[in-house]
């Protein structure tokens, strides 16, 4: 059979790895440059592809405006191939709106230089997400080609099809051997011949369904192989039993459906690390990075972004402008090495400043639009008044803590009908003289109440009934006080729970609701980690290091809206590996564990405050749901997802692909060795360390347990029975790559020559999570709506005229003409939000919204409090699709099944 192979010449271009993004960008500069001179002068060079990144033309016409038109033209001849996406993601970190703005950005770019390559081509993403399948069909892409996650023992070709979760399929090509197999191709004509048999018939093409075969001609920060035609001539002259083309990604997969061919089906997520590595462990590297990402994603999407809807819907202008740099900061940071934090120290400074820029743009805007409302709701009087934002579409009931100036220590907070609210002082600081000095007078003759004492506060307030995605403001008294003072207590309560803190640390809780008791919760274990950037793994002699062994002391205070356990340990642990191989400790790591509970409230709190002094570690907390499970649940992007905890049918083939090899068994870890490290074994054993969202959960059907991280959100299941949730707060290691871990045996990942001294993280750092406990299976948990009410917080923006000034930049007083309460919209509570924004370029906004249940159909309805005109469902380019019908200012949508997400866009 005559064989047709596709080379498809590419370049992989990390933005930042072993190396910082500026470097890249002086390189991009010489290497596009290249690119452009070549594809102008020899027209035989048909095709080359730009890594479907947008952000790379971002960056080179920064730099060389001058180039615009010649991309222009060379993208429109379709020879210069770009997009879709704006930087090549990792997909099972960051959240489903980043990839989905992501690839909406990354086409918007490449639409102004002529279009977009119209393939899901993912080369190096460490696995592929459940749900992508669907997000490609919303965007109009039916077919997808990259490298890792699926191993023949799935499936027997490279050519498939890819059902998603929630049913959405589309075509697939595996790169078998990696975006880099024809990368180096040898121009001796002996040597020529031995590349072609063993890379591309041999390797690449083994396993094609047709007679077609993907080898792509490049590999990282590759320059253009400027006489590639001439070697694809010289090819043909001397194989004429075969055809050898300059291809592109959708000639290649144009020419392999054209043959029909009978195709298998793989679903759901994939994760397998057989052939190529997954690395399941990159959730927790730079964990101090990793809380930034989720605590940033969080925030823009359930606060910041709905709350700008708001906004502009009461009159105010919508940054578009603001957003999309932004997020274009967080994409930056979504690369796939990037988000990993398998990059060197001083790249990671760059992240974190990414993330620092983004965060300071996100909160100013929100501290903006909150004070653009505020300050415009009438009111008798200049006093200062509290308004709070709930940004979710259901009216909300809350403890809410805020961090705040207070007029002294005596006060009431009133409700919009002047009954009292009642608050807890958590803590204080007199700070009269620096605040007061601060104020502006823009209006000498305007007056208005100066207080005489000034405290910056932290309080908890008892909120009910926010209106949904709307606001209610409240107003300061001082001729009396609404404080229900904290005190000393012996445990924490509410209606929920009875949680005592134990003499070794533990707690003991007692869900009121299900009459049950849970003992032995929120122990700390440290043990130590031998692994890299790229993996954790456990080193051949560990020690485990729990929080019960360790001398604690503890303190409970709160009131009967708010109280707080704070719990310190003084954990002793090994100093660094060879210490922990010879079972020594000799390196104190205090520890304060914070347990918080509201009324009202069925989640429990905790904040994890560490000191760290050790070396090549690891710090995880363990929750006991006292249930036999095999399977747990969590969230993916837009949906749930079961997962084994064992994947017991993988492990099997890995244990029989290491033949001879032997199986070494020290101190209780099982060392896996894969010496040959080639395509006859396993190149990473499969481990069950896994993602989450939002949360993971154990249930028997009957009862179950719930950890939500807002941090690093990596976990495991472990226990005899499959009864415990190990929740990773941090992991520390000092090189980029080593070789030769028990967890991913062979050579190393990256660079192993450089060190990362800023990841062992010798700093302090917090960690924040919730647990809850519920009854019944994870549907009627409602776990799904919990854990998005959890990760939004209700805003709160104190204002008064004597904080007018340096504190908050000073702005010319009004007299406001909006109500004290408003509501925009609210939903019946069945469906997850997943954003509410204002619509890119259209009038509306666009709301989606996903099915959070499993394997359950839910129906949603939205009612809004204003006259709409047109409603529609949409794709995720937000074009108009289907016309969903208004009544009475109501929008009954379609039912969802599972994993299922629909965009809609209301004016």
């Amino acid at each position: 059979m005559k064989r047709k192979v596709h080379v498809v010449p590419h370049t992989h271009w990390d933005r930042e790895w072993y190396f910082t993004t500026s470097r890249s960008k002086v390189y991009l500069m010489k290497d596009f440059k290249d690119v452009l001179d070549t594809l102008e002068t020899k027209k035989e060079f048909r095709y080359f592809m730009l890594d479907a990144q947008g952000s790379l033309l971002d960056d080179y016409i920064k730099w060389m405006p001058a180039d615009k038109e010649r991309i222009k033209k060379l993208v429109k001849e379709k020879r210069l191939i770009i997009g879709p996406w704006y930087t090549q993601s990792d997909q099972l970190v960051i959240s489903g709106e980043s990839i989905v703005r992501n690839m909406y950005y990354g086409m918007k770019c490449c639409e102004e230089y002529g279009g977009y390559m119209n393939i899901g081509y993912v080369p190096d993403s460490f696995g592929q997400s459940g749900n992508m399948p669907q997000i490609y069909r919303q965007f109009g892409i039916e077919d997808t080609l990259f490298w890792r996650g699926v191993s023949d023992d799935m499936v027997k070709h490279t050519d498939y099809h890819w059902r998603g979760d929630d049913g959405s399929v589309v075509f697939a090509t595996q790169i078998p051997f990696g975006y880099y197999i024809g990368g180096n191709i040898p121009e001796d004509n002996a040597q020529s011949e031995e590349f072609w048999q063993k890379e591309c018939f041999e390797k690449a093409g083994a396993r094609s369904a047709t007679r077609h075969i993907y080898f792509p001609n490049g590999f990282d920060q590759a320059p253009i192989r400027t006489n590639l035609p001439e070697i694809i001539k010289q090819r043909n002259q001397v194989d004429t039993e075969n055809e050898y083309v300059i291809s592109c990604i959708e000639d290649y997969i144009k020419d392999v459906k054209s043959e029909k061919p009978n195709l298998a089906e793989v679903n759901g997520e994939l994760v397998i690390a057989k052939h190529m590595r997954i690395h399941k462990s990159i959730f927790s590297s730079r964990s101090d990075l990793k809380v930034m990402n989720t605590q940033v994603q969080n925030y823009v999407t359930n606060v910041l972004e709905p709350l700008l809807t708001l906004s502009h819907h009461l009159g105010n202008d919508y940054p578009h402008g603001a957003l999309e740099e932004l997020w274009k900061l967080l994409f930056e940071n979504a690369a796939h090495d990037s988000i990993g934090s398998c990059i060197s120290d001083t790249a990671n400074e760059d992240v974190y400043m990414r993330y620092k820029q983004a965060r300071d743009i996100a909160v100013n805007l929100v501290e903006l639009h909150c004070r653009l409302i505020s300050t415009h709701i009438q009111q008798t009087g200049n006093h200062m008044t509290l308004t709070l934002m709930n940004t979710l579409p259901q009216q909300r009931s809350d403890i809410v803590i805020v961090k705040t100036y207070v007029p002294g220590n005596h006060f009431a907070i009133i409700d919009e009908f002047g009954n009292d609210v009642y608050y807890t002082m958590i803590e204080k600081r007199d700070l009269t003289e620096y605040v007061l000095s601060q104020t502006i007078r823009l209006n000498p003759s305007y007056e208005f109440e100066v207080p005489q004492v000034v405290y910056e506060a932290t309080i908890a307030i008892e909120v009910k009934d926010i209106p949904a995605l709307g606001y209610v403001q409240y107003r300061v008294d001082t001729s009396h006080s609404s404080d229900m003072t904290k005190e000393q207590k012996d445990c924490l309560g509410n209606e929920y729970y009875h949680i005592q803190v134990e003499d070794d640390g533990s707690l003991t809780i007692y869900d009121k609701k299900n009459q049950l008791t849970y003992e032995n919760q929120a122990i700390l274990v440290e043990n130590g980690d031998d692994g890299d950037s790229f993996n954790y793994s456990p080193p051949r002699h560990d020690l485990k290091v729990y929080s019960t062994q360790s001398k604690s002391t503890y303190e409970i205070t709160g009131s009967s809206l708010y109280q707080e356990a704070t719990i310190h340990f003084d954990m002793i642990v090994p100093a660094h590996l060879e210490e922990r191989a010879n079972q020594q400790v000799s390196t104190h790591m205090p520890v304060n564990m914070k347990v918080r509970l509201k009324k009202g409230s069925p989640i429990i709190d905790f904040t994890v405050h560490v000191d760290n002094h050790g070396l090549s570690h690891r710090l995880c907390v363990l929750f006991d749901a006292h249930i036999a499970t095999q399977f747990n649940y969590a969230d993916q992007q837009f949906g749930s997802i079961r997962r084994p905890n064992i994947y017991q049918k993988e492990m099997e083939l890995y244990l029989e692909g290491l033949g001879q090899q032997k199986e070494v068994q020290t101190k209780g870890v099982i060392e896996l060795a894969n010496w040959a490290n080639d395509q006859s074994s396993w190149q990473e054993p499969p481990i069950s360390i896994e993602p989450t969202q939002s949360y993971v959960t154990l249930t028997d059907g009957k009862k179950g347990m719930a950890v939500l991280p807002q941090g690093v959100r990596e976990y495991e299941i472990i226990g005899e029975h499959g009864n415990q949730i190990c929740l990773t707060l941090f992991r520390t290691y000092g090189f980029m790559g080593k070789e030769n871990l028990v967890y991913r045996p062979g050579r190393a990942s990256g660079e192993r020559i450089i060190e990362t001294p800023d990841a062992q993280l010798l700093k302090e750092m917090d960690f924040d999570f919730g647990m809850m406990t519920y009854c019944g299976d994870i549907n009627h948990s409602q776990v799904d709506l919990f854990a998005k009410q959890y990760n939004t917080n209700i805003e709160v923006y104190g204002y008064a005229p004597f904080l007018n000034g340096r504190l908050i930049f000073s702005q010319e007083e009004v007299k406001g003409q909006l109500p004290k309460h408003y509501s925009m919209f609210e939903t019946n509570q069945q469906l997850v939000v997943s954003t509410i924004k204002k619509a890119e370029d259209q009038e509306g906004y666009i709301i989606r919204l996903y099915n959070g249940k499993y394997h359950q159909s839910v129906q949603e309805t939205l009612t809004f409090h204003f006259d709409i005109q047109e409603a529609y469902y949409t794709d995720l380019k937000e074009q108009k699709n289907e016309e969903i019908q208004i009544k009475n200012n109501t929008l009954t949508l379609k039912p969802l099944n599972h994993c299922q997400f629909i965009t809609i866009y209301v004016r």
